[in-house]
């Protein structure tokens, strides 16, 4: 081989192994399994779950889906934070507020229209306490950073009264339900299918709801680096969460049906709290994090946040964004 042909064979090789290392940096950031976080309260995540439209979806641009379940909203967007999540299934509106103080780099993905019924402040049928007035001085059990948190908050600003003016508890659901019906705690702020399941189970009253005070919205997430690198699969998993919220509500026997075991709850009980649930599913805008801005807000008059956040400065994702590799 002569110089000049030798000469062109380098470079024709330089070109094609410059090719395929570029292809490989494309795909390395590209990941090819969708880490999906969700609680029991995230039911449409679990719709797409049981029913495996996601996973068909999904496979068809061939990624897999990694399941992970979580206690409450809190340790979810934890795992997001530190990037053993890429998803997170619907989370309350408080949420996202403790997980942006902690330094979380966190993409809105969708939202669900306003909830306010779906969570409550919950007596015993016997218990002397009358309104939330009653509650100064009193153990209240509520899980940290939930859409209930915040619903006590803004329940005891409506009656006068401060954070600091009663005793909280800060349990998982399941710990809550326990110590309020043993006794421990004079009161629990708890949401669906927890609140639908103890008005089943147990002889208890609500003290207050978030009708006019808490519109409880929940909010599905991404890790900001999951979505740059894969925006193509947020778009499939926004309108399969759209269908899936349309399916329920259509079908509240079939979804309660689907529910129940998936739960462990009874169909009736799946169908209480369904129907308290909007399952609108809708893009976010910066409306939405206005009113984010106002939870965060109270939080951090009473001290309940670490710092001061400017919820406009988390990342909405739009339907309208390419794909990394376009």
């Amino acid at each position: 081989m002569d110089r000049r042909h030798f000469s062109s064979g380098l470079a024709l090789l330089a070109l094609t192994l410059s090719s395929n290392f570029s292809g490989s940096a494309i795909a390395a950031d590209q990941p090819t399994t969708v880490r999906i976080g969700f609680q029991k309260s995230s039911t449409l995540i679990n719709v797409l779950k049981a029913n495996g439209e996601l996973e068909k979806a999904l496979s068809e641009i061939g990624v897999k889906i990694a399941w992970s379940e979580f206690p409450s909203g809190l340790p979810l967007l934890e795992a997001l934070n530190v990037g053993a999540v890429d998803v997170s299934g619907d989370v309350a509106d408080t949420v996202p507020i403790f997980a942006q103080a902690a330094g979380a780099k966190l993409t809105y993905l969708a939202t669900e229209a306003p909830s306010p019924t779906a969570q409550a402040l919950l007596v015993k049928s016997d218990s002397p306490l009358k309104s939330v007035a009653d509650l100064k001085g009193k153990k209240i059990a509520v899980a940290k950073a939930s859409g209930s948190h915040y619903l006590l908050l803004a329940a005891l600003a409506q009656a006068g009264l401060k954070f600091s003016d009663i005793e909280p508890a800060y349990l998982t659901p399941a710990d809550g339900r326990a110590a309020f019906e043993r006794g421990s705690v004079d009161a629990w702020a708890t949401w669906d299918p927890f609140v639908a399941a103890v008005q089943k189970q147990s002889d208890v009253r609500v003290l207050a709801d978030g009708t006019g005070i808490a519109d409880y919205r929940r909010y599905y997430l991404a890790s900001s680096a999951f979505a740059a690198a894969r925006p193509d699969v947020l778009k499939i998993v926004f309108a399969k969460l759209k269908e899936a919220g349309e399916w329920a509500k259509k079908d509240p026997e079939a979804a309660a049906k689907l529910l129940a075991p998936v739960w462990g709850l009874d169909a009736e009980i799946v169908a209480a709290a369904n129907a308290r649930r909007s399952y609108v599913v809708e893009t976010v805008t910066a409306d939405n994090l206005a009113d984010e801005q106002k939870i965060a807000d109270a939080f951090f008059a009473e001290k309940l946040l670490p710092k001061e956040i400017k919820a406009s400065e988390a990342a909405i994702w739009s339907p309208e964004k390419k794909a990394a590799a376009n």
